[in-house]
C-alpha cells in the first residue's frame, strides 16, 4: 500500500461500522486518507467501531444502504474519489432466517450504490474507483479440491451466498451498461469486485461465526460446540484482504481499464484448514483446560470445501497474503487478551496494523 497515494485521498466506505469495515477505517486512517462512512449503527455490542471511537476519526452518515435518496445525497455531498462498498447482511445462517432482508440489502443495496455512482458522475462528481466487496461464497460451489478462479461460474446454495453472486452480476451489468471498459477514457470510472475468504481478527462479535463463537464460549468457561468439524475454509487475517482492496483501488485509479473485473483475495494453499483444526489451535492457545465437542444432529446446509485461487491478484496486482493462518490466530488471541485486560483497543489495533505494514515477505 502506497501511503503517498492515500494521503488526503477522499474515500467513502459503506458498512464501516461492522467488524471488517472498522478495521478498514483504521487502516485508511493510518495511511492518512480522508474517510467518510455510510452505515447503520454497529451491528453488535460491544463493537470494534465503538471501542476504537471510530466515529471520532470518520465522519459518519448513519443510514440504510437500501435508502437510495440518502445514499445518493451523501455521495454527491462528500465527493469521494474512491468508494469501497461493504454494507451487507454478512451471515449465512442469518440469511436462512431473514432471506428477504438479505436479498434487499445485498442485491438492492448494490443497485442503490451503483445507481448513486452513476447519477453522481453525471453531476460531475470525480469518482475514479468503486470496489464492491463480496465473498468467496459467490461461486457455485462444486466441492472440488482446487481453488475457484474469477472466471468460474457464480452461484450460491443459501440466500447469503446467492445474494452475493447476484451482487456480482449487478456490478457486472452496471459496468457493461454504464461504465464499459472499452470506453474507459471517456468516463474514467473503474468498477471492480473483491472476493475474500473467511476473515478473522480481533473485535469480531458476530453471531454464528466460528472464532467469535469460540471466544465467547471460552470466556464463559464452557466447552466449545462445533457443527461441521471437517468443513474446510480459506482462513485469513482481516488485514490481508483489506490490503488487497486498497492495492486494487490504487491500480484502478492508475488504469481502470486493466483492472475493472472480479478479484480473489484469499490465503495461500496452507490457509485451508478444517473447522476442527482451527478450534484445536484456539483451545491450545487459550489453555486452562479449554476443550470442544462435536454437536450432533441435523444442521442447515453449509459448504464442506471452499478454496480460492488467487493467482491473478498475485501476478497482476503484486498482492500476497502476509500472515498465515497460525499467525492470524496468534493475532486474534493477542487482541482478545488485550481486550480482557481492558487495554487500549485502538493501540492494539494500530500496533497490529503497523506490524502488518512493516512486514517484508519473500515471494
Amino acid at each position: 500500500m502506497n501511503k503517498d497515494f492515500w494521503k488526503g485521498k477522499k474515500v467513502l466506505v459503506t458498512g464501516h461500522t461492522g467488524f471488517k469495515g472498522s478495521w478498514l477505517c483504521l487502516l485508511l486512517s493510518s495511511l492518512e486518507a480522508k474517510v467518510t462512512g455510510y452505515s447503520l449503527r454497529p451491528p453488535t455490542s460491544p463493537s470494534l467501531f465503538e471501542l476504537c471511537h471510530i466515529d471520532q476519526l470518520v465522519p459518519t452518515q448513519y443510514a440504510d444502504i437500501r435508502d437510495l435518496n440518502t445514499l445518493q445525497a451523501t455521495i454527491i455531498e462528500e465527493k469521494p474519489e474512491i468508494i469501497i462498498h461493504m454494507s451487507a447482511q454478512p451471515l449465512v445462517r442469518a440469511s436462512y432466517l431473514n432471506p428477504v432482508e438479505t436479498f434487499e440489502t445485498n442485491v438492492m443495496g448494490t443497485v442503490n450504490l451503483l445507481e448513486s455512482v452513476r447519477n453522481a458522475v453525471h453531476k460531475g462528481i470525480p469518482i475514479k474507483a468503486v470496489i464492491n466487496v463480496t465473498t468467496d461464497k459467490c461461486y457455485e460451489n462444486k466441492e472440488w479440491l482446487w481453488g475457484y478462479r474469477e472466471n468460474d461460474a457464480l452461484g450460491g446454495y443459501d440466500p447469503y451466498s446467492n445474494s452475493k453472486a447476484c451482487s456480482e452480476l449487478v456490478t457486472d451489468a452496471y459496468r457493461k451498461s454504464f461504465f464499459p471498459i472499452e470506453k474507459f477514457e471517456s468516463h474514467r470510472v473503474a468498477i471492480a469486485t473483491g472476493r475474500a475468504g473467511n476473515v478473522i481478527g480481533g473485535g469480531d462479535w458476530a453471531a454464528d461465526r466460528l472464532i467469535p463463537d469460540c471466544l465467547r464460549t471460552l470466556t464463559e468457561g464452557e466447552k466449545i460446540k462445533i457443527r461441521n468439524p471437517y468443513a474446510i475454509r480459506p482462513w485469513q487475517h482481516v488485514l490481508d484482504p483489506l490490503s488487497g482492496y486498497l492495492l486494487l483501488a490504487e491500480k484502478l485509479v492508475a488504469d481502470g481499464s486493466l483492472y475493472s473485473e472480479g478479484w480473489n483475495f484469499g490465503p495461500d494453499d496452507d490457509g485451508g484448514k478444517t473447522v476442527e483444526w482451527i478450534v484445536k489451535r484456539l483451545c491450545a492457545k487459550w489453555g486452562n483446560g479449554a476443550a470442544y465437542e462435536i454437536e450432533k444432529g441435523q444442521h442447515l446446509h453449509e459448504a464442506h470445501y471452499l478454496k480460492l485461487d488467487c493467482s491473478k491478484a498475485k501476478l497482476k496486482l503484486g498482492w500476497h497474503p502476509k500472515w498465515n493462518v497460525e499467525s492470524a490466530i496468534d493475532k486474534v488471541m493477542e487482541w482478545s487478551q488485550a481486550y480482557q485486560a481492558n487495554d487500549d483497543i485502538m493501540a492494539i489495533c494500530m500496533k497490529q496494523i503497523g506490524e502488518y505494514q512493516n512486514l517484508k515477505i519473500d515471494v
